[in-house]
């Protein structure tokens, strides 16, 4: 069965966890190298244990730990070309590259694993989808808006992580950023909002939809209870009342949890 564990999301970093009985993946690595190795152990997850990394994009907030983690655990990485062109410069030493397609699938393993491109401010940002053939998660990080491909991915997930970066009234109400800066996080190239999140979460409800895990919070322009709400409230208003909606956080690993209710494949 396949499980997923986030070890923190959030613009201070972001790592989480995919598993099966035989296969065990990170996917991004924004953490420190030290931070990362600590919740892997504290989940009972040992760091040499793991079969990749599979990167979503280039920002620190998802990188930083890579080079120091991957240094010390030989630990292949898994990226588009583009993206390994733009952080190799920053590795000391030669990691093991394994290159992927966007719409090419491979397999780790008993997962089958896809990426798909998504709309962000990085040189070549993707979503995954990924399958042991009982389950499916659908994985969606930073992201401006949601396009038809998108939705077409993450149909029939049983698991739908993605991110919930702000609200649009705190946002707006925020004296911290500059407008430039608010300009860029609401663009199409920037990052979701709750409306946004819960837009997509209603397109693709299905009734084999098990949770929805909310990421990448904006610590002062977001509220998890918020964030749920949206998410929750798009939900009834399609008849969906068993859905478990919660919110990864930035500090504290999650629960390991189950991606499908029952082994059934929608």
């Amino acid at each position: 069965m396949l499980q997923i564990t986030i070890l923190g999301s959030g613009s201070s970093g972001n790592c989480t966890v995919v598993s099966t009985d035989q296969t065990t993946l990170l996917i991004d690595a924004g953490l420190s190298a030290k931070q990362i190795a600590l919740r892997l152990e504290g989940a009972g997850i040992k760091p040499e244990s793991l079969d990749g990394i599979l990167l979503t994009h280039e920002h620190g907030d998802h990188t930083a730990g890579l080079e120091i983690f991957t240094r010390k655990w030989d630990i292949p990485i898994y990226a588009t070309p583009l993206t390994q062109e733009c952080i190799e410069h920053q590795f000391r030493e030669s990691p093991r590259w394994k290159l992927m397609q966007s719409g090419s699938p491979f397999e780790i393993k008993d997962l089958r694993i896809e990426c798909f491109s998504v709309p962000h401010d990085a040189v070549d940002p993707v979503g995954f989808v990924l399958q042991d053939g009982q389950s499916k998660l659908g994985f969606l990080s930073d992201v401006g808006f949601i396009t038809n491909l998108i939705r077409d991915r993450l149909q029939g997930a049983h698991t739908l992580f993605l991110e919930a970066n702000y609200d649009t009234q705190l946002l707006e109400a925020d004296t911290k950023r500059p407008w430039s800066t608010k300009q860029r996080i609401s663009s199409r190239h920037g990052h979701l909002s709750n409306e946004q999140a819960a837009d997509l979460v209603a397109s693709v409800a299905h009734d084999g939809l098990h949770q929805v895990v909310l990421g990448h919070l904006s610590e002062d322009c977001n509220h998890p209870d918020t964030a749920v709400g949206f998410i929750r409230n798009a939900l009834v208003e399609r008849s969906f009342h068993s859905v478990d909606v919660w919110c990864a956080d930035r500090k504290n690993p999650s629960p390991t949890r189950a991606v499908a209710r029952t082994v059934a494949i929608a």
